[in-house]
């Protein structure tokens, strides 16, 4: 089944739907201006319900189908990044410094879509709760909606989401049944010495002699306490330290990201940078304290949901254009709040060749949207049937 015609037939005012939000970004919660724009479209479309607010700024329209049914939860993320966009389209961004360079625009757009191709066809048994979250990039938007009850407010019993993947051949498909996405977590250490002039260091406690320590000692997390059949990545990836060639600075800072996928190995990775922290300083006879930060959770999905998902991409894709079974990566995403708190399932949806996520030069294809609001209705439609006597 290719993309549904009526989709097809509203898909120039999607791209222009998109370019709007792309020209307008808003980052973390503040998305007033796209909630606003986006609650505008839906009303207009005639769904039955526009709740507001939640969130902040995160919206949940309701579709009602023709009979009463289960409700089945669709969302979009709707924030961007603060970043320079260099693309030099004539729809670039108009806000300085940030960016819809993740493809929520193009995310939005497509949720848009199905929103009004289910409100006018309603071809199913039950409701659709079709969230517009804010914050996903950063403050775990979906956490905050799920800890506000959407959920349960709206009796939502399954949930899909789809992200845009450059690099993967336009309009195909990927995922895999159960861990997806890597839970991800920030640590941040603080070294404190005393400073003092480098021609006399040893009036001093330097800093950066136990940095270098712990750095390389966390290294070893990865090879001497971790089983190599697990994933893992530990990664530091900020060392500051010092203002001059002459001065032995009073502190140095560390950062640097977690990645996992198992609670027991988030759990020993803690105790292991606690433990290097405490040890490399007192050998050097510094001080030093960690800030360990406990991010997004690990996505998984739900495998009896997967394979329902992955089946519904195939009547639009085609049976060849769908791996159900792409593996996990590392990357992370806030939907595994939701993805814990209900069953349901993650997917990519290839854009072809271009500028990476994340990247200034990024921009979403607009090809792909009709073919992400198809999938998002097909989905209602497939969870939903309607009764074969109506």
């Amino acid at each position: 089944m290719p993309i549904l015609n009526r989709i097809a037939d509203f898909a120039p005012e999607m791209a222009e739907w998109r370019r709007h939000l792309h020209r307008n970004p808003e980052i973390g919660f503040d998305c007033h201006a796209t909630a606003a724009f986006v609650a505008e479209r839906l009303r207009q479309f005639g769904v039955d319900e526009v709740h507001e607010g939640i969130a902040q700024t995160g919206i949940v329209a309701i579709v009602e189908g023709r009979s009463s049914g289960p409700t089945i939860g669709l969302r979009a993320d709707m924030d961007a990044l603060p970043m320079q966009e260099e693309t030099g389209l004539a729809h670039a961004s108009r806000v300085n410094g940030r960016m819809h360079a993740c493809g929520h625009d193009g995310h939005t757009a497509m949720l848009l879509g199905a929103a009004r191709y289910l409100a006018e066809t309603r071809k199913f048994a039950g409701r659709a709760a079709l969230i517009f979250q804010p914050a996903e990039e950063s403050g775990g938007g979906a956490g905050v909606m799920v800890d506000e009850g959407v959920l349960d407010r709206f009796d939502i019993a399954q949930v899909y989401a789809l992200h845009n993947a450059p690099g993967m051949a336009e309009g195909t498909f990927a995922t895999s049944p159960g861990p997806l996405m890597a839970a991800v977590d920030t640590f941040e250490i603080d070294v404190v010495g005393r400073g003092g002039h480098g021609a006399m260091p040893h009036e001093t406690v330097d800093p950066i002699m136990p940095a270098v320590a712990i750095v390389q000692a966390i290294q070893t997390i990865l090879s001497r306490n971790h089983r190599n059949d697990q994933d893992l990545v530990i990664s530091v990836t900020q060392i500051h330290s010092g203002s001059a060639d002459n001065i032995v600075p009073d502190r140095a800072w560390i950062c640097g990201t977690v990645r996992t996928f198992s609670e027991d190995v988030q759990r020993m990775v803690m105790s292991r940078i606690e433990e290097i922290v405490a040890g490399q300083a007192a050998a050097f006879g510094a001080t030093a304290k960690l800030d360990y930060q406990v991010g997004y959770p690990a996505t998984y999905n739900d495998p009896g949901r997967t394979r329902f998902a992955a089946e519904v991409a195939r009547e639009v894709a085609g049976d060849e254009r769908v791996d159900d079974e792409s593996g996990r990566e590392m990357g992370a995403e806030d939907f595994s709040y939701m993805l814990r708190a209900r069953p349901g399932a993650y997917l990519f949806l290839g854009q072809g060749d271009g500028a990476g996520l994340h990247n200034p030069r990024y921009e979403f294809n607009d090809a792909v949207a009709p073919v992400g609001a198809t999938f998002f209705a097909r989905l209602v439609e497939r969870a939903l049937p309607m009764s074969s006597g109506r």
